[in-house]
């Protein structure tokens, strides 16, 4: 059996798994964790690397046991429990996450968060950065990508470049959070224009309660993204109440303003490529998991954030 001090030695942020499970037993047996399935004539159990495992999903028809949990929690795995296809879809639009009671993570994120949070400039500053990043991920992702090339999204082309040269012309002169939240809409939708006229997919709106392909697969793959700034802000010590953009009365909202990093360079084209090509969800989904390993999307979440609370944190140390 592995050291329990061993098993947080991979950094979250480099963990290869993130497992959606349903209609399973989690359990801990022989040191390990495990799940089992019941087949018509046999009982199956398949093995969770924990250790290099970021967070284990939990969907319809799942039981877990509380020696499994403590085995978890020792690794530092986040724990939810979600609906049908990893995303929630009774009571409520976020996971709830399980955390490990002993909190030996590093102070200096939050404090340096909470360095500039309590000052409204400041968090407009911090806001414009997340812009830019989220801009420059954009052309990074679609430079890189030759799927994305090949079904029209090259950050060369006219149409793009300008909506992405002017909104980030734009940003420095916004004098405020709500001027900024209808400016960076406004690029969305552009970006939404776009992607319909390179899928040639018609009529579309962007509408939460539609049950067109584009619309459930943006959906989908939003709460994916939201599941990926909400473990970075868990990792680092950040609680999600502490947004820079989205809405003040939202406990979660810095998780939005965290998925907004890598939304539209991953999320918004592969909706509608994968809607194109009829695909399923359990394929879209996969399509973006890919995606996120491919262009890094963790790790650069991570990147932003740190660099985010680490230079607020340096400026705290040096009494400015």
């Amino acid at each position: 059996m592995e050291q329990l001090t061993d098993l947080k030695a991979i950094l979250h942020s480099k963990r290869a798994n993130i497992y959606y499970l349903e209609k399973c037993r989690v359990m801990q047996k022989d040191g390990r964790v495990l799940y089992l399935t019941e087949a018509q004539e046999e009982k199956q159990y398949w093995n969770i690397p924990i250790a290099n495992t970021t967070v284990l999903l939990l969907g319809t028809g799942t039981s877990i046991t509380q020696a499994a949990v403590r085995m978890l929690a020792s690794a530092g795995v986040l724990i939810g429990f979600c609906g049908g296809g990893g995303t929630p879809l009774l009571m409520g639009n976020e996971i709830e996450w399980l955390t490990p009671q002993s909190e030996y993570r590093p102070t200096e994120y939050v404090q340096g968060w909470l360095a500039f949070w309590f000052e409204e400039q400041k968090r407009l500053t911090v806001a414009k950065q997340f812009q830019q990043q989220r801009i420059q991920f954009i052309r990074h992702t679609w430079s890189k990508d030759k799927d994305l090339q090949l079904e029209g999204f090259a950050v060369d082309n006219d149409d793009i470049d300008k909506a992405l040269a002017g909104f980030a012309e734009k940003i420095d002169q916004i004098p405020n959070v709500t001027q900024l939240l209808l400016t960076e809409a406004q690029l969305t939708k552009r970006l939404y224009k776009i992607a319909v006229s390179r899928t040639q997919t018609g009529d579309f709106v962007r509408n939460f309660d539609s049950t067109d392909d584009a619309n459930a697969f943006l959906n989908h793959g939003n709460y994916l993204a939201y599941g990926l700034g909400a473990t970075t802000l868990w990792v680092l010590g950040i609680p999600h109440g502490f947004a820079v953009m989205h809405g003040k009365t939202r406990r979660g909202a810095l998780v939005f303003d965290v998925a907004d990093l890598i939304k539209d360079a991953i999320i918004l084209p592969w909706a509608f490529i994968c809607a194109k090509e009829k695909m399923s969800e359990q394929e879209f989904r996969q399509q973006i998991l890919q995606k996120f390993t491919q262009h890094k999307a963790l790790d650069f979440m991570f990147e932003c954030v740190k660099e985010t609370a680490l230079q607020n944190w340096d400026k705290v140390q040096e009494g400015e």
